[in-house]
């Protein structure tokens, strides 16, 4: 354990330095989410997240991520682009793109190049440089990569509050950023966490589309349209397939309806700027894309993680809850004929629910 003084104007100056948006300093104490994080395991609700179950309670406790650890240094990104907020429109052109039922929607944060790498990269760059000016320091740098509750944690360091819809909220900054953490021996100081904000508004709570929000403060993964888009390797439950929508890849609507969005910050960084291919895009052109035409348009993006089952999957839900058209339903009679016994489930809903429309 390393205890030689380093300022908190130093550790803020750095970061700073290095294009983080803010940061404080906590403990390893997380023993005060070990029953509800155990509970939430029981209930089922990670879904089929099953690194979740078997990592288990090993999540509360942190220090045994990284020899030695006495801190944790929770890191906030913002990953709205600057353009992405002109004049604060941003929520308004979100909700119109979810309404649009004939073009797909893709979640804000994964518009740009892969948080994971971008982020993972400056808090490593951070991290080397304080190790530089501290002298000998070892840590260890996450950033959705370890058994960890980064939300836990960054209340706990005063990034913000937990809203009812489980993510962070910060007064100043909303919620629209990423989290990351460095795992130390340097005994800094701690930061003060801050008090809840969210007093008796349960907006997110009445927007979820499929009511993944049970109850204030607590999800149930297997309803959620980011788990149920991004992280479910099966078949989307027909009970959620309508309000799906054109969410091609998670949801935003508990976050656009927040109010302390309306205080969102931007980040300037090229790399979080919204690429082309997740602007505007019509579902039949994105039915389209062959495996070869998925990989190029999701290089260096978190979309590709999902592979391209499950983009076809997601796709072919949205095709169907779109506008029932022959073209629509060429394009997916065609893919089926390619497809994966998974993809042709979803396809075959759809062209059943198109039919079934009074539209044509």
């Amino acid at each position: 354990m390393k205890n030689r003084h380093y300022s908190w104007n130093n550790l803020k100056q750095l970061a700073d330095y290095f294009g983080l948006d803010a940061l404080g300093v906590t403990d390893t104490n997380l023993t005060n989410d070990n029953k509800k994080l155990q509970h939430w395991l029981e209930s089922g609700h990670h879904g089929t997240m099953h690194y979740m179950a078997r990592h288990g309670l090993k999540r509360t406790e942190p220090k045994n991520l990284q020899p030695n650890t006495v801190r944790i240094i929770s890191v906030r990104m913002n990953y709205l682009h600057l353009e992405q907020n002109t004049a604060h429109h941003w929520r308004t052109q979100a909700w119109a793109d979810i309404k649009n039922p004939n073009q797909g929607y893709v979640s804000l944060y994964a518009r740009g190049r892969d948080y994971h790498k971008v982020f993972k990269k400056k808090l490593a760059a951070f991290a080397k440089a304080l190790h530089q000016e501290i002298g000998e320091l070892t840590y260890r740098v996450c950033v959705d990569s370890a058994p960890i509750l980064e939300v836990s944690l960054a209340e706990k360091a005063g990034l913000g509050w937990r809203g009812k819809h489980t993510l962070l909220i910060n007064r100043e900054a909303g919620s629209m950023f990423f989290l990351g953490e460095i795992l130390t021996d340097y005994l800094f100081d701690l930061t003060p966490n801050t008090t809840a904000h969210c007093g008796k508004c349960q907006a997110c709570i009445d927007i979820c589309p499929t009511q993944a929000i049970i109850a204030p403060y607590w999800l149930d993964a297997r309803k959620c349209i980011s788990y149920l888009t991004i992280e479910h390797q099966g078949a989307i439950p027909i009970e959620f397939r309508k309000a799906i929508g054109n969410r091609i890849y998670g949801c935003d609507d508990c976050q656009l309806i927040c109010p302390w969005n309306k205080f969102a910050k931007t980040h300037a960084h090229s790399d979080f700027k919204a690429q082309d291919q997740w602007l505007g895009q019509s579902l039949i052109a994105l039915m389209q894309w062959n495996e070869a035409q998925f990989l190029q348009h999701t290089e260096g993006s978190a979309i590709g993680r999902i592979g391209f089952e499950r983009w076809q999957r997601n796709v072919a839900v949205a095709l169907g809850n779109g506008s029932a058209n022959e073209l629509a339903l060429q394009v997916l009679r065609k893919q089926r004929q390619l497809a994966t016994s998974l993809v042709k489930e979803h396809i075959d809903w759809a062209i059943h629910t198109l039919t079934s429309s009074e539209n044509l």
